[in-house]
């Protein structure tokens, strides 16, 4: 289970980062900025080429690196040699390197990044084999209910959690999805094979139904995100456990 005491307080969203000081999401100096400042640590994995899992956000890099292509296209080695625009010190780290760093400091939620397709089997072994040797409260996450299903399987100590949204508009993989099992991924339909243990949702959306359910009649903790105003700092206090926030610190 999750254990609340150690996770529900506030999680920095990719690190306690700021481009205009030159701290950039993902990278060391975020994380560093995180737990000197006593932040729990949210963070995106996705698999380079032969399954390493690396902290990064995007499937594609040329948003923060002045590279080609898809993570997937490069080998952990070489994606280890990129560096950040804007923070030419700054490269792109792995799990285990992101693990080592954080020594158990500060809780950890982990978002494993899908796009939909089955996942990849060395790619969640990985993440399973060194989530489960990590010394510290760490916790899994994922918008894909059959990632977490997997790692049901692979990592079944490590607390797992589903997130979610209203699955509306632009950047909710509609095209992949369809209306139908958007519908179902947005009233949590899909997570019963993962058995989750918390959920983490958009404070765009909230409250729900689902959410109010989950929360008040099943006491699963629910954390949400992003939250960057003050109005969604007090539709989080009222409708949720915790924060994962951005721009400001609480």
């Amino acid at each position: 289970m999750l254990d609340r005491a150690a996770f529900l307080r506030p999680m920095a969203h990719r690190g306690l980062h700021d481009r205009a000081r030159g701290i950039i999401e993902n990278t060391a100096s975020a994380f560093d900025a995180a737990i000197g400042n006593g932040y729990g640590i949210e963070c995106d994995l996705r698999p380079a080429a032969d399954g390493t899992p690396m902290v990064f956000h995007d499937l594609v890099l040329a948003r923060l690196v002045d590279a080609p292509g898809q993570v997937t296209d490069h080998s952990a080695a070489a994606l280890s040699r990129l560096t950040y625009r804007g923070a030419s010190s700054e490269r792109i780290i792995s799990f285990a390197d992101f693990l080592d760093l954080v020594a158990g400091r500060v809780p950890l939620l982990v978002e494993i990044k899908s796009e939909w397709t089955p996942p990849d089997p060395a790619f969640l072994q990985t993440i399973a084999s060194q989530a489960t040797a990590y010394r510290g409260p760490l916790a899994l996450m994922s918008f894909d209910p059959a990632v977490m299903a997997a790692l049901k399987t692979l990592a079944p100590t490590i607390p797992r959690g589903i997130v979610a949204g209203l699955y509306e508009g632009p950047g909710w993989w509609l095209d992949k999805l369809g209306k139908e099992r958007a519908f179902r991924l947005s009233h949590l339909l899909e997570s019963g094979p993962a058995e989750p243990q918390f959920f983490s949702y958009d404070v765009k959306a909230l409250p729900t139904p689902v959410t109010r359910f989950a929360r008040e009649v099943l006491h699963i903790p629910l954390f949400t995100w992003t939250v960057r105003t003050p109005q969604e700092r007090t539709v989080a206090a009222q409708w949720a456990d915790a924060i994962t926030f951005e721009g400001f610190e609480p």
